[in-house]
């Protein structure tokens, strides 16, 4: 049956190995569970507590669903979920929306999912019609071959940064290579981390233990070697907390619920679109938001399904993947269902490159992640207590591999090196993918004008390069 539906021979692939892939996948991409609803609402601050339950499980369902149908329509690798950045872009617009029309969090919030509903729909209609996909083949093969190492700069300064930092109540986050390794001593990293320095040092210690680990195993040939590693990570981790900083790491367990709190989804956000507050707005905030979204989402997924498909040497020698028409409706449905359910944008996970790295060829690979989110509403309190530190290790495993990928860069071509190196820092500074890649096509479009080239640029790469100038100097 799972030979006949995944294609598993062809793509020189076991169900083992998907499953171990898919279990890779989730265990990076964890944090998302209680994250997205933290974000959404604002850390509980904003709304009620049924709102936070109503996210958390809209973000469960959503990503399951959507990698359901990358799984059985695509037959990829790929992950969804609610995309970081766009969340964060959704909850200031939520709070736009409060200011705007008076109206309260949670009636704000629905009407905020009016635009997520719209740019689902308009960007399923845009796949069928192949619209998407034309895109893609729109961009540059020296921009395209960028992507990866770019998502794997991305990775890595998601794993030796923000992933791993550590916050303290008293004086805020502390980030590995800002307040770590940036201070000159170990002494004055002491002092400026305060009562943070000991958490930090275990930190660092995990994650670089985890990352040899990983390395070690993968040198050996062992596919398992990634989530051996973040397990090798966790159990250092957790046995730091109890002899060093004398913390229980499986308090968050007690008295945590086991029971999905389905009601709170059904009374604050399953299909609670507040259409007469999207009115409110006024139609040029509407269109505005709307093009925000879509312009970041699109790219988004292009490059994540772009680089992390190179790096599984999923691309045809033209550097296209095949089912990409799939893949895009694939998250386009996933986006439709996030809204339907309460969330924001989902969108595919850089996280699924370290899945690929374990082995993942196919959709069962995304299978078993969306089955494993589905039984986080179950189990949410104990995917919660993974610690970022061992996450942390296998980013910045599958990051230096990805960043292999300039091999594949002409660096003796400034018209294709200049916009891969704009990308390479852009990625990660900005921690946008679609940022990135619209600095890459400006980029590559403006040198192949003023070399006289202006002829070998395809319309639709200028008119791509042209809405993201308009993004950026006119704050569209």
């Amino acid at each position: 049956m799972l030979e006949k539906i995944f294609k598993l021979k062809e793509n020189k692939t076991t169900v083992k190995t998907e499953v171990i892939a898919g279990l890779t996948t989730f265990m990076t991409m964890a944090y998302i569970i209680a994250l997205n609803p933290n974000l959404l609402t604002n850390f509980g601050s904003s709304g009620t507590k049924a709102l936070w339950n109503g996210v958390f499980m809209a973000t469960c369902v959503a990503s399951a669903i959507g990698m359901f149908a990358m799984a059985f329509m695509a037959n990829k690798p790929f992950a969804m979920a609610p995309g970081m950045g766009l969340n964060s872009f959704f909850a200031v617009v939520v709070a736009n929306i409060a200011g705007i029309t008076g109206l309260g969090y949670v009636e704000s919030f629905q009407a905020a999912l009016c635009i997520i509903l719209i740019e689902g729909i308009l960007f399923i209609i845009l796949s069928v019609f192949n619209v998407r996909e034309k895109i893609v083949d729109a961009i540059p093969l020296g921009v395209r071959l960028g992507i990866s190492p770019a998502i794997g700069m991305m990775l890595m300064n998601i794993g030796l940064g923000s992933n791993a930092g550590i916050y303290s109540e008293t004086a805020g986050p502390f980030y590995v290579m800002q307040d770590f390794f940036g201070a000159l001593t170990a002494s004055q990293a002491s002092d400026t981390m305060g009562s943070g320095y000991a958490s930090m040092v275990l930190t660092v210690v995990t994650m670089f233990v985890g990352l040899f680990v990983i390395v070690a195993l993968a040198q050996k040939g062992i596919k398992a070697a990634v989530i051996v590693g973040m397990l090798v990570a966790s159990l250092i981790y957790w046995a730091g907390q109890a002899v060093f900083l004398d913390t229980n790491p499986f308090a968050a367990l007690t008295g945590a619920s086991f029971v999905p709190p389905f009601k709170d989804m059904v009374e604050t956000t399953l299909f609670k679109f507040n259409f007469e507050g999207f009115v409110k707005m006024g139609w040029f905030t509407v269109i505005t938001l709307l093009v925000s979204f879509c312009i970041i989402d699109m790219f988004d997924t292009i490059g994540t399904l772009v680089g992390t498909a190179s790096r599984a040497g999923m691309l045809d020698k033209e550097g296209k993947m095949p089912n990409m028409k799939e893949a895009l409706l694939s998250d386009a449905i996933g986006t439709v269902v996030g809204a339907s359910t309460g969330t924001s944008t989902v969108t595919t996970f850089v996280e699924s490159a370290s899945g690929v790295e374990a082995g993942g060829r196919t959709g069962l690979t995304a299978l078993t992640t969306g089955i494993i989110f589905l039984a986080c509403m179950f189990i949410a309190p104990i995917a919660a207590i993974i610690p970022a530190a061992a996450t942390s290790a296998a980013l910045i495993y599958v990051g230096v591999l990805m960043l292999t990928g300039l091999k594949n860069i002409n660096f003796d071509d400034i018209e294709q090196c200049l916009p891969v190196a704009i990308m390479l820092i852009a990625m990660p500074v900005s921690g946008s993918i679609g940022h990135a890649i619209g600095l890459g096509l400006i980029s590559y479009t403006v040198i192949k004008m003023f070399t006289g080239k202006a002829k070998d640029v395809s319309v639709l790469t200028y008119v791509l390069s042209l809405i993201f100038l308009v993004k950026f100097f006119l704050a569209i």
